[in-house]
């Protein structure tokens, strides 16, 4: 008893709390100059409409490297948690999915792979870039291990591919800092027309390693926890 009233006392003050910050809210009526500088400074210099990615991918594009180490040291950490559990040997005795997954999947899985790639190479453009673009390929990679749950991925091409994807990352980031501005410059790349998918300078590219580097990563995590 004593217990459900702690966890009703404790809800009562969250709701408190929020019920506060969400009555305070009001919507800005005008831009900060900081806002009003990456606002003009992405488009004119880095030649990128989506103001976001041209931040993330180049203005703190180091702190981009930090967040795909940090990945990186998650998914080997699984991978020798769980590489030698004997769960990998179960996966062809796994149960089989229920019909709706299994025919649902040939219809929707081709859909989240090409939706994928399509939001890691217009990241530059609208909404999206590498980090959510390779979220979205795992989320297929994901649903393919509950259809089908006797397909094996593999794991060498994978760690292949990513380690690959981060290296040339790396490689393009020391590019800017001996042909252009500073790490991750997009500059090594002409900037093309404003507004089409060959512009933004090597924004596109660096978007479609970090794209790779996600997928293939995410991918490894879920195939590693699988039973």
């Amino acid at each position: 008893m004593t217990k459900r009233v702690f966890s009703l006392l404790a809800i009562l003050v969250f709701a408190f709390i929020f019920a506060g910050i969400a009555g305070g809210y009001s919507e800005r009526q005008m831009l900060s100059p900081l806002a009003r500088h990456y606002l003009t400074a992405v488009p004119q210099d880095l030649g990128g409409a989506n103001v976001v990615t041209g931040i993330l991918i180049t203005f703190r594009g180091f702190d981009t490297l930090g967040e795909v180490a940090v990945l990186f040291m998650v998914a080997a950490s699984v991978g020798i948690l769980l590489g030698g559990s004997p769960a990998q040997d179960r996966r062809n005795e796994a149960p089989r999915p229920s019909e709706l997954v299994e025919n649902g999947a040939k219809i929707i899985l081709p859909l989240i792979f090409l939706f994928g790639a399509y939001v890691i190479m217009n990241g530059h453009l609208s909404a999206g870039g590498g980090f959510q673009g390779g979220a979205v390929v795992a989320s297929g990679v994901m649903l393919l291990v509950l259809a089908r749950p006797g397909t094996r991925l593999h794991q060498g091409f994978l760690s292949v591919t990513e380690s690959l994807a981060g290296v040339i990352y790396v490689v393009l980031g020391i590019c800017g800092l001996w042909l252009a501005g500073g790490f991750l410059d997009s500059h090594i790349l002409p900037k093309g027309e404003f507004g089409s998918l060959a512009s933004a300078g090597a924004i596109p590219v660096i978007s479609a390693l970090l794209g790779i580097k996600v997928g293939a990563e995410l991918s490894v995590v879920i195939d590693r926890f699988r039973s």
